[in-house]
């Protein structure tokens, strides 16, 4: 099958050396689906413990997870060039839509990235910060559950 919506984006990404092809593996993507829902979890018990810079790194590795599924089901991977922003880049270019939940994931990586690795000044998240996180993770897993079950993903070619 190949992709109409993000094919030119994610063909640079390859191009580019930021994403490679790997052999579709629908139990990696079934187990990376299966942290991204425990990190969804675990980030609400650290928000109720005051760990609220943990809960929305939690919640974007929930996200990121979520993500990284849908391209393993494809035979798709980042390489350490790519990261974290090639997994971004080509969700949201294949399946960020309007509405989607994708669309928030570049938001999402730079609020974590600035919490994460604060300047002085720097204040961290607050609840407001983490809920909305934990609402987009978990948003995200539900539609990369939709897209594995009905059928939407096939191999990279």
């Amino acid at each position: 099958m190949t992709w109409e919506p993000g094919h030119a984006e994610v063909d640079a990404l390859l191009k580019g050396g930021e994403l490679e092809r790997v052999t579709p593996d629908s139990e990696l993507a079934v187990r990376l689906l299966a942290d991204s829902a425990r990190h969804i979890e675990t980030a609400r018990s650290a928000e109720a413990l005051g760990d609220l810079t943990g809960a929305y790194q939690l919640a974007y590795d929930a996200l990121r997870k979520a993500a990284a599924a849908l391209l393993a089901a494809q035979g798709l991977r980042a390489t350490s060039r790519g990261g974290h922003i090639a997994i971004q880049d080509a969700v949201r270019a294949q399946f960020g839509g309007p509405g989607s939940p994708f669309r928030s994931f570049s938001r999402i990586r730079r609020n974590r990235n600035a919490y994460e690795y604060p300047d002085s000044d720097e204040a961290g998240p607050d609840v407001g910060d983490v809920d909305d996180a934990v609402a987009v993770s978990r948003a995200a897993l539900t539609a990369a559950h939709a897209l594995m079950h009905l059928g939407k993903l096939g191999v990279w070619d």
